[in-house]
């Protein structure tokens, strides 16, 4: 009987992984191969060699392939290998390669595990060898993602740093010299700013040293979760993993969320319709879509703007919404001055830009900056390689030293959060006492331009919802904020730095508009009430207000403005609320200024009070600790005029508990 010849496909791989262990580079493997060939008789036809590719179930290995196809037409009729996971380290594959053998009879062979399919005891062998081999992958997977996990939450992101962070010891940290054109790009989007127009101004400026700034990078930027502080494992995997505040954030969630809706929404159709205020923030009352926008131009010149749905025939003219606005636009604009325009950008900039930090820095561009002048005077770059690289750290020097300027102004800052309701206050009395002076010295909505406009709108307001009136035509139901206004402004009200306005009825007055803030502990309400007396001769009284019908109780005269209202107990934490003691602070329509140069009171605000000591220049003898005083002794001391009055109140809202 005449025995088959084996004519051999050695099959040989490495893997990255494998290449540094020693036995298991290619030489190495065809070497023991051919020994054990030799041993057996075996005729080897061809070798096939698959370097630096792994073993896993879908990877494309061509050697491998073009082997089973030899094995196929019958060129080899046994694989060997020196070992099994040379192969796979799949259950699944394997059975796929059984089942191959044993169609096209090609015996299997692996020299270090001493398996041979041609009998049914290496068969199952090779079956339990392959699970443990399985096993093994699944378990270091398992210890690998793990690990990586535990990695990714200590802010060891496995990525090239992003634009606006660096790698400092292997945490992704945010980068000072970058950090602000990357919040710039935010803000710009949420303005309204297609990607082309930034990159367009960043390319103009020169941003980095670079001018390929393209609108598919700051689309990149805007997606990415890096820079409110989550990380994306697998972005582009079936099973992505979130971590979320894994790294320092650049901007905050509600500002990244916010973009993203923006960018549903189309923002380059805005930019190119500037002169359209409300653009992309009103939707149909009928089918909820956004409303187009058009114009028409009449012989005078004027344009009147309307929006529109095609599918519902809706018009609406611009005027009915902006008449809307009207009644609370110059409070967002107040806000947006006294807050946004001075307050919060000097406390951030205390915050997110500390000095230390920003001098180390600036010790590292310096360092960095010898290095490529000793790097070009060996050789290493020529002259136009130096200049560039050269130019990018001077730039990064020159925002630093900004920085550092900055912080050393905002040092120099005494100012407190209190110090947001004084501006606001006084910025309200003087609407009140000085109304021609206040216009010109208070940049107001009506001075603003449609761009202005158009840029305040986009900034603050997310939607505006309409409603149709009994004839059908369209009307404003509900303007809905941005969570980033209205999150930081809850924060500053809750916290009684600033106030809302509410409707009110003061005893037998109908309703009126008054500006309320939350609890203010009485120290503070005193030394609040002597730093508005530095300006102005303002009146303090206490009433009683009911909560459910919204009425205050206090002594009211017509010559009297009420600057604001605020509750003088914790309220929230009572059990039930009926009626609340009230603090209001007033100035009656005639006062004027305390102050010789009324400029002052446009320009500055008055200053904390260093003691607890006040004095008066009707009282210069009498002396007032805050912390012990009660209103009453305030009252008989600063308006002896009032002292009278005062007390009868006091006895009516005695009577009323």
């Amino acid at each position: 009987m005449e025995i088959e010849k084996i004519n051999c496909g050695i099959y040989m791989r490495v893997s990255t992984e494998d290449q540094a262990r020693e036995g298991f580079s290619l030489g190495e493997q065809k070497e023991r191969l051919e020994a054990y060939c030799k041993f057996n008789g075996y005729h080897i036809v061809k070798y096939y060699e698959d370097a630096g590719i792994s073993a896993k179930t879908g990877n494309h290995r061509p050697e491998y392939e073009q082997m089973l196809e030899d094995g196929k037409k019958g060129i080899i009729n046994m694989i060997v290998a020196l070992k099994l996971d040379r192969i796979t380290r799949s259950i699944k594959d394997w059975e796929t390669l059984m089942d191959y053998s044993d169609t096209y009879n090609v015996a299997l062979a692996f020299v270090n595990d001493k398996i041979d399919t041609t009998n049914a005891n290496g068969k199952m062998v090779s079956r339990i060898m392959m699970s443990v081999s399985q096993n093994e992958i699944e378990r270091t997977s398992e210890r690998t993602k793990i690990g990586l996990s535990g990695a990714i939450k200590s802010g060891h992101i496995p990525h090239q740093a992003p634009f606006g962070y660096k790698h400092l010891e292997k945490r992704l940290v945010p980068d000072e010299t970058t950090k602000d054109d990357v919040i710039r790009i935010f803000n710009l989007y949420h303005q309204g700013n297609s990607y082309q127009t930034i990159a367009n101004i960043y390319n103009k400026e020169k941003i980095f040293g670079k001018t390929n700034w393209y609108d598919s990078t700051i689309l990149k930027i805007i997606e990415n979760e890096i820079y409110k502080g989550d990380f994306v494992h697998g972005k582009r995997t079936k099973n992505p993993t979130y971590y979320e505040n894994v790294v320092e954030p650049l901007i905050s969630k509600e500002l990244w969320e916010e973009c993203q809706v923006q960018q549903k929404k189309n923002s380059r159709s805005y930019k190119r319709t500037l002169t359209y205020l409300y653009l992309q923030k009103l939707t149909c009352p009928k089918c909820n879509r956004i409303l187009g926008g058009k114009a028409t131009t009449k012989k005078n010149g004027n344009v009147y703007y309307y929006y529109y749905c095609n599918d519902c025939k809706i018009n609406l003219k611009e005027n009915v919404v902006s008449d809307y606005f009207d009644n609370f636009i110059e409070e967002i604009c107040e806000y947006d001055s006294v807050v946004n325009g001075f307050f919060l950008p000097m406390l951030k900039n205390k915050i997110n830009n500390p000095k230390d930090t920003l001098e180390k820095e600036l010790k590292e561009q310096n360092i960095k900056l010898e290095r490529i002048r000793k790097a070009y005077i060996n050789g290493a770059f020529n002259l136009d390689e130096y200049n560039k690289e050269k130019e990018i750290v001077e730039v990064n020097i020159e925002k630093l030293n900004h920085k550092i300027k900055d912080c050393d102004i905002a040092e120099e800052l005494t100012f407190t959060p209190e110090d947001i309701l004084i501006k606001r206050d006084i910025d309200y009395i003087n609407k009140i006492l000085y109304p021609k002076e206040y216009e010109e010295h208070t940049y107001m909505w009506k001075d603003y331009t449609r761009e202005e406009k158009s840029e305040l709108i986009m900034r603050y307001v997310d939607k505006i919802t309409l409603k149709l009136d009994y004839r059908g035509n369209p009307q404003v139901d509900e303007v809905l904020f941005r969570e980033s206004i209205c999150k930081p402004c809850n924060e500053l009200y809750y916290s009684g730095y600033i106030d809302k306005t509410d409707y009110a009825i003061i005893g037998n007055i109908g309703g009126i508009k008054l500006r309320f803030s939350e609890y203010l502990p009485l120290e503070k309400v005193y030394q609040h009430i002597f730093r508005l007396r530095e300006f102005y001769n303002v009146g303090y009284y206490e009433g009683i207000y009911n909560y459910e019908d919204k009425v205050m109780f206090f002594n009211f005269y017509d010559n009297r403005r009420i600057v604001r209202i605020f509750p003088l107990e914790e309220y929230k934490k009572m059990n039930k609320i009926e009626k609340i003691k009230m603090g209001v602070i007033f100035v009656k329509n005639d006062d004027k200024t305390c102050l010789d140069n009324k400029e002052e009171i446009f320009e500055y605000i008055p200053p904390v009070v260093n003691e607890t000591i006040y004095e008066s220049d009707q009282a210069t003898k009498n002396k007032i600790n805050l912390s012990r005083t009660d209103l009453g002794e305030y009252v008989r001391i600063y308006h002896p005029e009032e002292y009278d009055k005062y007390k009868e109140f006091e006895k009516i809202c005695n009577d009323m508990k």
